[in-house]
């Protein structure tokens, strides 16, 4: 059986959940370090006369800013994707969504520290917030088609979520958990989904790239089984740029 898909499956699905799971990770750290580094860091620096460099020395980190940023668009609509495909293939969707919501509340001083250079702001909530709504949503969805026959009252709760976001001031507030919904809603509809997902993120100019990959994915989880690496590498890495960017400002 196993033979009779991987044949049946088109030649271009060669990446695994661990390889999407590489991209969106690295292409988040690079948005990072110019988010938090280049950002909050040189051009704020320079702005506010913190840091003594040159307007030629600026602008041109500023640029180098601008591509980084563009690679970092990818990151999110990947991290999308892989939460429909957890959803659809986790053994337990409380411990799940409970995983999620520690690292959500782990990652939020590192997150604020990074970006706002305070202990906590209300003004923006990290991404994991906004992973763990869209859980929810597409979770409600489910729970009511399938359990209770009431597709209706599966997607009042999920709006609920999807409003949520921008209540909570989560990262890409409810534009992203909506995201996460319509992702999962085309689930069955790999190109369709693609196109329906680009022309949503287009706004990004550069996230519709993160479809290439997505469409690339050959539905196996992949050997590289790091699951609370990449969970971990979140808040870590938030609070390593965070310190970089202090040392420049010394």
């Amino acid at each position: 059986m196993e033979n009779q898909l991987q044949k049946a499956r088109p030649r271009y699905q060669v990446l695994s959940g661990s390889a999407l799971k590489l991209i969106a990770l690295i292409t988040m750290i690079i948005d990072h370090v110019g988010a938090a580094v280049l950002e909050m860091g040189v051009i704020e620096g320079y702005n506010t006369g913190m840091l003594n460099i040159s307007y030629e020395t600026a602008l041109f980190w500023w640029n180098v800013d601008s591509v980084l940023r563009g690679i970092g668009r990818i990151s999110f609509p990947i991290y999308c994707f892989l939460i429909t495909e957890g959803f659809l293939h986790t053994r337990n969707i409380r411990k799940y969504a409970l995983r999620l919501g520690a690292f959500a509340l782990l990652s939020e001083i590192p997150f604020d520290l990074a970006f706002y250079h305070v202990w906590w702001t209300w003004e923006h909530q990290n991404v994991f917030f906004t992973l763990l709504l869209g859980l929810l949503a597409i979770a409600a969805i489910d729970y009511y088609e399938k359990r209770m026959n009431s597709r209706w009252v599966g997607l009042a709760a999920a709006f609920c979520f999807v409003m949520l976001g921008d209540v909570l001031h989560t990262d890409y507030g409810a534009f992203g958990v909506f995201f996460i919904v319509v992702l999962y809603a085309f689930r069955n509809c790999g190109w369709i989904r693609t196109v329906i997902g680009c022309i949503l993120i287009a706004w990004e100019t550069t996230a519709p790239l993160a479809f290439i990959p997505i469409q690339m994915y050959n539905g196996e989880r992949g050997r590289l089984r790091l699951k609370y690496f990449f969970y971990a590498i979140y808040p870590a890495h938030l609070l390593i740029l965070y310190g970089i960017c202090m040392a420049l400002l010394r």
